[in-house]
């Protein structure tokens, strides 16, 4: 079956749609429906601020939807066919525990926080999920429909396959009713493609569940229901209260409620996107994961002008989502960076190249409306300045009423910034996606009917000692109308320090007005950085937090070394079971070296990592002990060990013993070596890692250690 037309833009108003949905309903989740009657009214937009809440948040409902489907990346050439087993590799290659993604809530609480459990005890999908495995109430409580959007995203028109891929991936962590309401999520995100009757969308759905389960019955009774009554009230109060309400399940958070009010909503929501998402918001219950999958099902099937046909959803949000994850240069993303993933995801499934618009431009604004995650700056001197835009493919950044000390700026997060370190609930781990020795560039025009010049160049944003925000500058451009230039900067040294804001600022005489057009922005190269080398602290941390904070904790601890002098130690790494990596960079690095000096105290094996894309992919040089000696090996980490060259090692656990280690990756060769010593020169030949961070690797100890240095190979 051939792509849909429009599929890229019904893709971006699904991801939208259920980013939309879940910040809607986030501030009150877990409300009843009287209570939010009474404390709220009905939900006709968004209410963080009556709530003193941020809107864009990090919530699993969004981190597992776009996080769980990088199965179909990782493991690519299973297409189609690809297993539970691998998606649930997947888990454990992204989840770091106790921080990302799930609900942490405790074996037997939480059925996400069970089924990880479970495989890490080896016990793979879909038994790690099953009602053998944790029981019914376990297997049956609503997280695998929260995470399912995506599997029909990639299926357009295909039901069928979108319902099996459905069915797979549901199986990690659930079963029985929880994986028929995930099916019929993902067959009607499907099927949205390709039809627009809301009916055809439930008929087509429910064919892929038995007729004998509750989630069919239940659709059943609330659609005989909306044939009689018209108003949604009284179908949650005299079908879902009645008879699906939480007091019938057991659990803590039931996907037959639920799965209900996503139902309830549709039907009674008139294909409107806002009275819909008003419905299944107020309708209560676990309100940010049914909104998302309602606002997820009508951004496909309705598309974005059913978005913006009522008030300013997309505005505030600004395409921006975060998935916390052990790949955390992919933490600060956009909903245009996710809706091209899932196509070309789609487009691989049918051997179609990827798409990669304005010649793989990190930003190229290419979907309508689109401002993928730039905004305004805020700071005093620039407050008001600046209004930002969507333009033809373009991103406008006006500007009014400049003056000296006075500029505009429209930049975009690359990493974690002070706001978004406070949010509350699940935690946001990332690195920044750009460093020292990366080159910038972004091309830009003034607009053709500015009265005059303007400095215009780039600007980044970093946290300095003590976590102060400090901003530095590429070199001025002057442009006058109608004239297009490319900015190029190469990032400067910023000793250790993390970038994390990138953007355009511009500067002109008193009260000059106008517009700049931002066409594309992008960056190039290896980092030439090197990390922890602060200097000295005291144990209050006068240096700050972030510093280290760009590293994602897969480990039990990770913290500073507590020392007043000039210690050599920038870092203690402690993981208490198996094996723990601190990770950061990003996917786009490739041929490099990692180098850093470990200080072995009390550890099992230690090491460091290059090409690191989760907790379980990387290439690394790791010093343990095997058969009672000391060796070290160069590993490939892949779904396990494989080993690709050992010698005999006799390193000591020493407070004073210091192992200068460094890795280099080019291409299909990885190269490592100890103390100046090069020890392993190898080209793996099957499965070639060919990008990812870095990481630092302790196995069951406590681990110290010094500045890491990456530099191009």
């Amino acid at each position: 079956m051939n792509l849909p037309d429009n599929y890229i833009e019904k893709v971006y108003a699904g991801v939208l749609g259920k980013i939309i949905g879940v910040y809607l309903g986030r501030p009150f989740e877990g409300w009843g429906y009287r209570k939010i009657l009474s404390e709220l009214g009905p939900i006709h937009y968004y209410v963080h601020e009556r709530r003193n809440v941020p809107l864009v948040v990090t919530d699993d409902d969004i981190s597992g939807t776009f996080t769980f489907i990088r199965a179909m990346e990782d493991y690519a050439e299973a297409g189609a066919d690809i297993s539970a087993e691998q998606i649930g590799q997947t888990w454990l290659n992204y989840i770091i525990e106790q921080r990302t993604i799930l609900w942490w809530g405790g074996v037997g609480m939480s059925t996400e926080h069970t089924a990880f459990k479970n495989l890490q005890a080896g016990i793979t999908a879909p038994r790690s999920g099953s009602i053998g495995q944790n029981g019914r109430v376990v297997a049956e409580q609503i997280g695998s429909q929260i995470f399912i959007d995506g599997w029909g995203m990639i299926s357009p028109g295909d039901p069928e396959q979108a319902a099996s891929l459905a069915r797979r991936a549901a199986s990690v962590s659930h079963d029985g009713e929880a994986i028929y309401g995930a099916q019929v999520v993902a067959a009607m995100v499907a099927m949205a493609f390709v039809e627009s009757d809301l009916h055809k969308l439930l008929d087509v759905a429910v064919k892929f569940i038995p007729r004998d389960s509750v989630i069919f019955r239940m659709i059943s009774d609330l659609r005989a229901f909306r044939e009689k009554h018209d108003d949604w009230n009284h179908a949650m109060t005299d079908v879902m209260e009645k008879h699906y309400g939480y007091d019938k399940f057991g659990g803590n958070c039931h996907m037959i409620p639920n799965h209900g009010l996503i139902i309830l909503g549709l039907l009674y929501g008139e294909d409107d996107f806002q009275k819909s998402l008003m419905i299944a918001n107020t309708c209560g219950w676990d309100t940010d994961c049914n909104s998302g999958n309602v606002g997820a099902i009508l951004g496909v099937k309705n598309g974005l002008a059913g978005i913006d046909a009522g008030p300013d959803w997309r505005g505030p949000v600004a395409d921006r989502l975060y998935l916390p994850t052990a790949d955390g240069g992919s933490c600060v993303t956009d909903a245009p960076t996710q809706a091209y993933k899932l196509v070309n995801i789609a487009r691989g499934l049918r051997k179609e190249s990827p798409i990669a618009p304005k010649n793989g431009a990190r930003f190229h604004f290419s979907l309508p409306g689109s401002v993928q995650g730039f905004v305004a700056d805020t700071a005093p001197e620039a407050r008001g300045a600046t209004f930002v835009e969507h333009a033809g493919q373009k991103l406008a950044i006006r500007y009014h009423h400049l003056a000296t000390g006075r500029p505009a700026r429209a930049g975009r997060a690359t990493f974690t910034t002070p706001e978004m370190a406070k949010l509350p609930h699940y935690s946001i781990l990332a690195a920044p996606m750009l460093s020292p020795g990366q080159t910038v560039s972004a091309f830009v025009q003034s607009d053709a009917s500015n009265p005059s010049p303007v400095n215009v160049r780039l600007f980044i944003r970093y946290f300095g000692d003590n976590d102060t925000a400090q901003i530095a500058h590429g070199p001025d451009l002057r442009l006058s109308a109608g004239v297009s230039e490319n900015l190029t900067w190469k990032i400067p040294d910023l000793e250790g320090h993390p970038i994390y804001e990138v953007g355009i600022e511009i500067n002109g005489e008193r009260g000059t007005c106008g517009v700049i057009q931002l066409d594309s922005m992008h960056w190039t190269g290896t980092p030439d950085v090197t990390l922890g080398a602060i200097g000295p602290h005291d144990a209050a941390g006068t240096q700050g937090e972030m510093w280290r904070k760009q590293w994602a904790e897969g480990v039990d601890q990770f913290h500073r070394w507590g020392r007043t002098d000039e210690s050599t130690q920038a870092y203690c790494l402690i993981q208490n079971q198996g094996r723990g990596l601190a990770i950061t960079g990003t996917r786009d690095w490739s041929d490099y070296t990692v180098s850093a000096s470990l200080t072995p105290h009390a550890v099992q094996g230690f090491g460091l990592a290059a090409r690191v894309q989760g907790m379980r992919r990387y290439y690394a040089l790791i010093l343990a002990t095997h058969q009672n000696k000391r060796v070290a090996r160069l590993i490939k980490a892949l779904d396990g060990d494989h080993v690709l060259a050992e010698t005999p090692f006799d390193w000591k656990l020493d407070s004073e013993a210091s192992y200068a280690l460094s890795v280099t990756v080019q291409g299909a060769r990885v190269t490592a070596g100890i103390d100046g010593k090069n020890l392993f020169d190898v080209t793996d030949s099957q499965q070639v890692l060919s990008g990812g961070g870095i990481a630092l690797v302790a196995e069951v100890g406590r681990l110290l250690s010094g500045p890491v240095r990456v530099t191009p190979v």
